[in-house]
């Protein structure tokens, strides 16, 4: 196989994407609670030859208990059991870096690193809302700009301890008595605006030196830090022309920024209804949207677009007076693209309601596998995407359907792996070298 290569990763959210996707015969409302749903899909992204799989987190209670399965096993905690029963496939998991510290986490994705022999991605948020805050004692949420200098120092700190051991630091000379070799050791003895931390890490340089390094904030802070930082970009677009926008952006800033413009890889979010015609997926995408609760919808809206309980109404348009992003101190992006999206659309409440039920912002596209083979080739030839973030708006049976009818198509195309082949880290398989240790000087021919 030759040539440019699709990236694929399988977002898993406890019974699917789609808000109503547990009321349906199939779902099973307990599964978000059990290893034995998260080992399934895994195993159905790995049939798939899926790069990897993600694991979205927050540090609160998402949504009201009404609405959908709430609450979520802790993702480094599961990853590490699903690591234990896949072989292959990239394990991601969210981390905030506004509430947690840099050197705990450091160590945590070091050992998921080292336990999955080298398939671990860390995705960077900063953590909007002010839920989140009052579970670390704040009152509110710290100011965007600020969320993002923190996460900036929080990386730069993960970086020097990830890279505080040196690979060859274990000797294990057993006849001289020498386990390892303390000149290899580098403490970061770090000392900033947000973190003072002293080191080195107390887990050894991993497979990888440090996992895949991946981001999802489009608001310009995230465009910044992505080009600075990130190695793969989870995105939501909703038109063509908007992801290669956004694609053109961020490769140009990686580009100014000094790096390889292809060591950092954008994945849109894509939720793919199928049916064998279309409409036979058009009629799976209208159950799914006649099971929503209009009225949790309502809530969320408001709550994402900042306005008092009960501004909206559900057959009426979007207040014409809404801030713009730059007074948001919150989600900027997905507030942004939900606004536009409404607006270019003309839509209603309710209608708006509808198609962010299935992916929250991100592309909802129902058809058939040759149709959605269609329409991810022409976002990955015509400079919008290097892959997709699969979001499969009911689990099991969507990934199960994707993998079995779109993926022989993307791999006829000559657009997808047909195997895994040698056993590879999760960095080699998006294409990206090894990191060099910070610590050691090149040597000067």
């Amino acid at each position: 196989m030759t040539g440019r290569q699709l990236h694929l990763n399988a977002f898993l959210m406890n019974t699917g994407h789609h808000e109503a996707s547990w009321r349906l015969p199939e779902s099973d409302p307990y599964a978000h609670v059990e290893l034995s749903h998260y080992v399934r899909l895994a195993r159905i992204a790995e049939r798939g030859t899926f790069d990897s799989l993600f694991l979205a987190d927050g540090p609160q209670l998402w949504s009201n208990l009404a609405q959908r399965p709430a609450g979520a096993l802790e993702p480094l905690t599961l990853l590490t059991a699903l690591a234990t029963a896949t072989e292959h496939i990239g394990l991601i998991a969210t981390a905030s870096t506004s509430y947690n510290s840099p050197y705990n986490l450091a160590r945590r994705f070091a050992s998921l690193d080292i336990v999955s022999g080298g398939r671990a991605g860390w995705n960077i948020v900063t953590t909007a809302g002010k839920e989140a805050a009052r579970n670390f004692g704040l009152a509110d949420e710290p100011p965007h700009a600020e969320r993002y200098a923190r996460a900036a120092e929080f990386l730069d700190v993960a970086l020097k301890l990830w890279d505080s051991w040196e690979d060859d630091a274990i000797v294990a000379d057993k006849a001289a008595g020498v386990w390892g070799d303390d000149s290899k050791i580098h403490p970061p003895r770090h000392r900033g605006t947000y973190f003072g931390v002293a080191g080195p890490l107390n887990v050894p340089r991993t497979p990888q030196g440090y996992p895949l390094l991946v981001q999802a904030g489009s608001s310009e802070d995230g465009r910044a830090f992505a080009a600075r930082y990130a190695e793969a970009v989870f995105t939501a677009q909703q038109t063509l022309a908007g992801a290669q926008d956004f694609y053109a952006d961020l490769k140009s800033r990686a580009a100014r920024a000094g790096r390889d413009p292809a060591h950092l890889k954008v994945l849109p979010g894509i939720v793919p209804v199928l049916g064998s015609t279309e409409a036979e997926a058009r009629a799976a995408e209208r159950l799914l949207e006649d099971h929503i609760v209009y009225e949790h919808g309502v809530d969320r809206l408001e709550n994402l677009l900042r306005l008092p309980a009960g501004t909206l109404e559900l057959d009426g348009p979007l207040p014409g007076d809404l801030p713009p992003e730059s007074a948001i101190e919150g989600a900027k992006s997905r507030y942004t693209l939900v606004v536009e999206l409404a607006r270019r659309d003309r839509l209603t409440v309710r209608q708006l309601i509808g198609r962010l039920g299935g992916g929250r912002g991100h592309l909802t596209f129902a058809g058939t596998p040759e149709q959605v083979a269609d329409r991810i080739e022409t976002w990955f030839t015509r400079g919008a995407a290097d892959g997709f973030n699969i979001m499969p708006a009911v689990l099991p049976s969507g990934l199960d359907a994707f993998v079995e009818h779109v993926v022989p198509r993307l791999r006829a195309r000559g657009l997808f792996r047909t195997e895994y082949g040698p056993r590879q880290t999760l960095r080699e398989r998006y294409g990206l070298p090894r990191p060099a240790n910070q610590y050691l000087t090149p040597a000067v021919s």
